[in-house]
């Protein structure tokens, strides 16, 4: 039974918000932040990512970068592009990508329901991203960005969540990423009673997206629990931001890979390792290929497209090894290119279906040798593999749209 509270967020005022709301903190390399800040100065990444605010030379982890990121929360909120609502409720956050939507509910989850794995997550975390995330959090004492998580749809909570959408929304604007944001706010006590009721009927949540916020956030409310001996559990600090989606309405897009060099092996070797390793192979010239079917995998070599299909023998019903993206890494990844682990292996990298096939066929051009489209991980596989207390391999699933960061905020005292 997860305990998913309603708060008092701290929220941009409706004129300013398309301008703060910003794509999460590590969609963007440090450049690529920067030159977001300059293109917008209220961009809420020169909070996520205040080293924006300094030179090339002042490292990115920084004590004093986190210091300035306070700092401007601080003279924003004083200054009255943020304000602070008057009593703890509930959010609808809706985004709409090319005619499809999805509405969460904004809210606050239990780091208890974390420790005590009622919060099911599918990945591992890395202690080196985690302690950018909690020196953020603990600096600023805010929580910045949601974290994305996801529920069985509930007939009780879609109606509620449809209901409010009656309503006039608090923002409505178009990002310029081309996805739309809406939002309403729910404030009746009857209601705020209604949603935290059928959160209590669920047996969980689930990690979506956000793993590394996620593990931060509960790190840095121990940290504080630690702090604060008698605390009661009441506290800002025993709760986290998170949005919360229906399983029905979500949309995972592909996580490609491309790999720098064939082990040593001309194309024709390659070629006849990965039949070997059993796969039938295609060759399908310059059409690019984009698998329609599970267990199928597109491969971009020497300018032509091959389609890939993973025989009998390598499929599987276990929840992990039965993912494509785990056929692909136990069967050829590993064996083929001996790519042992793809989290710490240089060779390899993981680009993200938004970028197209043409993202591809670039990387391959400049500065790798082969790529592999992918087959996307469905919602259904996500969940499954949660149940089951297993983890992903890394890099499975690529959600869109990305929840915006600035549009609530979550104070820890």
């Amino acid at each position: 039974m997860p305990k998913v509270t309603p708060f008092r967020s701290i929220r941009p005022i409706p004129e300013l918000a398309e301008r703060i709301a910003a794509l999460p903190y590590d969609v963007y390399n440090r450049s690529e932040a920067l030159a977001e800040v300059k293109r917008e100065p209220l961009s809420f990444l020169k909070i996520d990512r205040a080293e924006t605010g300094f030179p090339d030379d002042v490292d990115t982890y920084d004590p004093k970068v986190y210091e300035r990121a306070r700092d401007i929360l601080s003279s924003m909120i004083a200054d009255g592009s943020f304000i602070k609502e008057e009593k703890p409720c509930y959010y609808i956050y809706e985004l709409t990508m090319d005619g499809r939507s999805q509405s969460g509910i904004v809210a606050c989850s239990s780091i208890d329901d974390y420790q005590n794995r009622l919060i099911k997550k599918h990945e591992n975390t890395r202690e080196d991203k985690e302690l950018d995330r909690i020196r953020h959090v603990d600096v600023t004492d805010t929580h910045t960005g949601p974290i994305f998580l996801v529920y069985r749809s509930r007939k009780e909570i879609n109606r509620i969540v449809d209901e409010a959408k009656q309503a006039v929304p608090l923002y409505d604007f178009t990002s310029a990423d081309g996805i739309t944001h809406r939002v309403w706010i729910i404030s009746s006590d009857e209601d705020i009673a209604q949603i935290e009721h059928a959160f209590l009927q669920l047996p969980c949540t689930y990690i979506a997206d956000g793993h590394h916020r996620c593990a931060s956030a509960v790190k840095v409310g121990l940290m504080r629990r630690e702090q604060n001996p008698d605390y009661t559990g009441e506290e800002e600090f025993n709760r986290f931001l998170s949005v919360l989606f229906p399983d029905d309405q979500l949309y995972i897009m592909p996580y490609n890979r491309v790999v720098k060099d064939l082990k040593g092996m001309t194309c024709d070797e390659f070629l006849k390792a990965i039949q070997a390793a059993g796969f039938e192979l295609t060759c399908r010239g310059k059409e690019p290929i984009a698998p329609n079917v599970k267990g199928t995998f597109g491969m971009f070599l020497e300018d032509n497209w091959y389609l890939l299909t993973a025989k009998e023998p390598l499929l599987s019903s276990d929840p992990v090894k039965g993912l494509d993206v785990s056929i692909l890494q136990d069967y050829l990844l590993g064996p083929v290119l001996n790519i042992e682990d793809p989290r710490t292996d240089k060779r390899i990298d993981f680009v993200g279906g938004i970028r197209g096939l043409s993202e591809l066929e670039r990387r391959v051009h400049s500065d790798m040798k082969v790529a592999f489209s992918m087959y996307p991980t469905s919602i259904e596989e996500l969940l499954s593999v949660a149940d089951a207390g297993l983890l992903m391999p890394p890099k499975s699933t690529w959600f869109e749209p990305k929840l915006r960061s600035g549009l609530f905020l979550h104070k820890l005292s």
